[in-house]
């Protein structure tokens, strides 16, 4: 059996190999400036970014479709996000003292979180586990499962 011309297709200037000769995108990511607006952390989660100057508009429809349930997971999923939010923007404004101060405040309100979630519900990664128990991580139902965050 022959194997397949893997050649690269002879692409114009200013076009990728991949796929077919496509044309190159040119990403623009906006520059914040310092103490931004935000949303709320459950709002950042919905719509993807902590940052309304960052929402991307073509969201919208999905956005609007996005219910999420008022549960103890899906608060500490807009917690961790907010967070990795924050690291991100404190990446690029580090003397930001109130982004700097929300940060710590949302890091101990996700530890605590998960302390919580995790004395109630049970491991939310395999790191989370009580070995003298065993190993427990594949027992049902987890916590995005039907019953699992009851």
């Amino acid at each position: 059996m022959e194997k397949p011309d893997m050649k690269p297709a002879a692409c114009e200037a200013g076009q990728g190999a991949l796929p077919a000769c496509a044309p190159l995108a040119f990403p623009y990511i906006p520059m914040q400036g310092n103490n931004p607006t935000r949303f709320n952390r459950t709002e950042a989660l919905k719509t993807g970014t902590l940052f309304p100057g960052l929402d991307l508009p073509f969201k919208a429809a999905i956005q609007a479709r996005t219910q999420l349930p008022n549960t103890a997971l899906v608060e500490l999923m807009a917690l961790d996000f907010a967070v990795k939010e924050l690291n991100l923007y404190l990446d690029t404004h580090p003397q930001d003292q109130e982004a700097l101060s929300l940060y710590a405040s949302y890091i101990k309100l996700a530890q605590e979180g998960h302390e919580k979630y995790i004395s109630q519900y049970g491991p939310l990664t395999s790191e989370n586990l009580v070995l003298s128990e065993g190993y427990t991580w594949l027992n049902d139902p987890w916590p995005w499962e039907l019953g699992g965050n009851d």
